[in-house]
């Protein structure tokens, strides 16, 4: 009874913030809409390119009651489509998709009340815990840059809807669950550690900031800081759910590389 009194205001909260990302995309999106009339002073462009991109993520997961974390790293990297619509001014505006295998999840970070390692009776080691969860994510991008736009630098911010498609999960722990030091843990939620994903599509918001640097001939290369944050809850999140909330929040460092099919 006492976690429906914690999760019922958080709930609320939780429902609040989604709906506020859900307006900043929609706000990001429209930013493209008038680009693409006719009525734009702006010049036209026909610029597709195709390539690849990899990078690394640090991810943590937003439980509701309290999990205390650190972040867990994971390997993110696929294929990258853009499509140039038009230049306007100094800007060019394109739409940007790409098709990632990504690794997300959790790392547990289990101290006591003296932020010391929890030490297991059994192992004599500190107990860890932590859990991967491998997904195919799909992010389409209003992607928006200033400065050169085929031979040079230029700036870019990406921005848009992200869908992820649940693949597997795996845990990684020091310590047997029958055996764990509950005594000593100054955060005792552990519900989580024996819980596969229940829902196995995800979705939110990602945006990042870049840069890119385009040759001639050896195509465009790109460095982006990138933040994914979820919507969606890896867990069921009803009055009868343990947890009110269990969603993503993911920085990702990346590089890519593109070459232009037509211009």
């Amino acid at each position: 009874m006492l976690n429906y009194k914690i999760f019922m205001p958080t709930s609320l909260s939780v429902r609040v913030r989604h709906v506020a990302c859900v307006r900043i995309f929609f706000v990001a999106m429209a930013l493209l809409m008038p680009l693409s009339t006719k009525a734009q002073i702006g010049e036209h462009r026909n610029t597709f390119s195709v390539g690849v991109n990899g990078g690394y993520n640090l991810t943590n997961i937003r439980f509701t009651p309290k999990v205390v974390q650190s972040m867990k790293g994971g390997i993110n990297g696929g294929v990258t489509a853009r499509y140039t619509v038009e230049k306007y001014f100094s800007m060019i505006a394109s739409i940007q998709a790409e098709i990632n295998y990504s690794q997300l999840g959790w790392k547990e970070d289990i101290k006591d009340v003296n932020n010391s390692a929890v030490i297991n009776s059994v192992t004599g080691q500190p107990e860890t815990y932590e859990r991967t969860i491998n997904y195919i994510q799909i992010p389409f991008f209003a992607h928006l840059a200033w400065g050169r736009e085929n031979k040079g630098i230029n700036f870019f911010v990406n921005a848009g809807p992200q869908l992820g498609i649940y693949l597997s999960e795996s845990t990684k722990s020091s310590f047997n669950w029958a055996d764990r030091n509950m005594t000593d843990r100054s955060n005792t939620i552990v519900a989580q550690d024996t819980m596969s994903v229940e829902n196995k599509f995800d979705y939110g918001i990602a945006a990042g900031l870049g840069v890119e640097w385009a040759t001639a001939k050896a195509g465009r290369f790109t460095l982006e800081a990138r933040y994914y944050y979820g919507l969606g809850n890896i867990y069921g999140d009803s009055k009868r759910d343990y947890f009110g909330s269990s969603n993503f929040g993911t920085i990702t460092i990346k590089l890519g590389w593109l070459f232009d099919i037509t211009r």
